[in-house]
């Protein structure tokens, strides 16, 4: 992927009340920090950065008064409902510069039929040059039976790009499909642990009903 420009300002102002301001000026609060160097705090164009971060690790080339550093996004903060995004934190970088970073795994095929495919991690921590980092990482589950695992050890990743996850961690866990009768064994086990009760059928309530009456008589 290639670098993606965004203009960013210099923030002079700080807290909660500015930031707010800058939020509605279609401005996002970032920091950009790394290399040594005292942090910039800076601003950046909202629908541009919107678009830019869904792109995951993707390389920026942030320009400040015509002063160009290329950085990645480290912590990406966002309102807990709307999720409009509140501040970026991102970091320095060099080209030729191996760091490290999650990718998503993306799960591709058809296992077996009968089989039940569990992602048991979604994410894999790499180490790549900085401007060559991988988006995602694609795993084929395709014809998979019944008791095979895929290990980190086991996913290809591109070229240039080292596993810095435990390889032998277990990433895709390919099981039997369970029954309705297990799925609702399991359902009322939970439910149990959870303390929810349900009310009793009206049949099973007039019958107790009945019984109740004739332990009066």
């Amino acid at each position: 992927m290639t670098d993606i420009k965004l203009n960013a300002v210099e923030r002079t102002e700080f807290g909660k009340g500015a930031a707010r301001r800058l939020r509605r000026a279609s401005q996002i609060p970032a920091v950009l920090y790394g290399h040594g160097g005292e942090p910039h705090h800076i601003t950046l164009p909202s629908h541009e950065t919107f678009l830019a971060l869904k792109h995951s690790n993707a390389l920026f080339d942030i320009q400040v008064d015509g002063k160009s550093t290329l950085a990645i996004a480290r912590e990406v903060q966002r309102h807990p409902v709307s999720r409009d995004i509140e501040h970026v934190d991102l970091a320095i970088v060099t080209r030729g510069e191996k760091v490290e970073v999650d990718v998503t795994v993306h799960v591709t095929g058809e296992a077996a039929p009968g089989t039940l495919v569990s992602l048991e991690y979604q994410a894999l921590t790499v180490s790549a040059d900085a401007t060559k980092l991988p988006e995602g990482v694609e795993v084929s589950v395709d014809g998979r039976q019944v008791g095979d695992q895929i290990h980190a050890s086991d996913v290809v990743l591109p070229t240039g790009v080292e596993l810095v996850t435990d390889p032998e961690m277990l990433v895709i866990n390919v099981t039997a499909q369970p029954t309705a009768e297990q799925v609702e064994a399991e359902l009322e086990e939970a439910e149990a642990e959870a303390g929810i009760e349900h009310d009793a059928p009206e049949s099973e309530e007039s019958a107790e009903d009945d019984e109740a009456a004739k332990d009066e008589e």
